[in-house]
């Protein structure tokens, strides 16, 4: 659907080269959800304007429906764009127009006849929930109600792409939350594939289906977003999860279990049917070690449990060690941590 092949984009401001992308390639299948997500300056925005062809590589080529952008003539390029609507974090309305006429910008210009625009955008309205607000103008919205007309305006012309470029860090968590909502009805009832830039691993957790992180204009990570979350590998991965996923002992617990002897720390996940299964309990009773709870956390992704747990268990080396066998063959995945 999308294809990034060995992107690299370089700008130049004042006589100096500036590297915003460096050897970058992923690709987003039909009916993603796929989120980008980095730290500000890590090449993320510069990233998703290559898609619709706002920025060009400097190296490489960007695929859309199995063909590079780089073939087609202006006339054809502008033909192939109209599948690809964008929203902003700012909203780009047009202040001096009315919410109606914000959302039917795309099919004037696309010369649709007003019996065919008047249709198509009352439609939107109602899918976005902004019937009522036809008439009014954008300084008589809030947040979120501009968003959604930026969104009803990315669809008027029935893209098959949308890209989403930090669509909700304007708003508040609420907002944020039905926006997201709104996005995935998008994704599902409209079968539109989404691209989303953000800094917040909340949004990727959400509605995400596969996620890539940026740092410094490379991808440093990639995958589906259950993998990423449960298995972070890079530093700057595991830094996002942890802002959804606490999963550390706090310091203090750990100085004081360094001073007690015998005693081991293990960090355990579960993922799927293993979080709603009795094996503690079972450990418990079929081991001969005492069992201390230092944490437990739930999160749900993409509608699967992913659990983690950090356990002290403490008691005679080689029983520790049958607990732990025990635990790996249950599905557990398990890792003996230092205190």
């Amino acid at each position: 659907m999308i294809e990034l092949r060995g992107i690299s984009k370089t700008f130049e401001r004042k006589g100096q080269s500036i590297e915003a992308l460096r050897n970058v390639s992923l690709q987003v299948e039909k009916g993603d959800i796929y989120g980008v997500i980095g730290y500000s300056g890590a090449g993320k925005s510069t990233l998703i304007r290559l898609v619709n062809y706002l920025e060009k590589p400097s190296v490489g080529q960007v695929f859309v429906e199995g063909e590079p952008l780089d073939k087609y003539s202006p006339a054809e390029l502008r033909n192939v764009k109209k599948k690809i609507g964008m929203i902003f974090q700012h909203f780009n309305l047009l202040e001096s127009k009315t919410v109606f006429d914000n959302i039917a910008i795309p099919l004037v210009l696309l010369k649709r006849s007003k019996q065919e625009i008047a249709k198509r955008v009352t439609e939107l309205l109602a899918f976005t929930g902004l019937s009522d607000k036809a008439k009014s103008y954008p300084k008589e919205l809030s947040g979120g109600q501009k968003q959604r007309v930026g969104i009803a305006r990315a669809l008027a012309s029935n893209p098959s792409i949308l890209l989403c470029d930090e669509a909700t860090s304007a708003l508040d968590p609420q907002t944020t939350k039905s926006i997201l909502e709104l996005l995935k009805r998008i994704n599902e009832e409209y079968n539109i594939t989404i691209m989303i830039i953000t800094h917040e691993m909340a949004v990727i957790q959400q509605i995400c289906n596969k996620v890539a992180v940026m740092e410094k204009g490379e991808i440093i990570e990639k995958g589906d977003v259950l993998e990423v979350f449960g298995n972070p590998s890079h530093p700057t991965t595991k830094n996002f999860v942890q802002t959804v996923i606490h999963n550390s002992v706090p310091q203090s617990v750990l100085q004081t279990l360094k001073a007690e002897s015998g005693r081991r720390l293990f960090k355990l996940k579960f993922v799927g049917s293993t979080a709603s299964e009795p094996i503690i309990n079972n450990l418990i009773r079929n081991y001969e070690i005492n069992v201390n709870m230092l944490f437990a956390n739930m999160t749900e992704i993409q509608n699967t449990t992913l659990g983690t747990m950090i356990l002290q268990l403490s008691g005679d080396h080689g029983v520790i060690d049958q607990a732990a066998a025990y635990l790996l063959a249950q599905g557990v995945q398990i890792q003996e941590v230092e205190a």
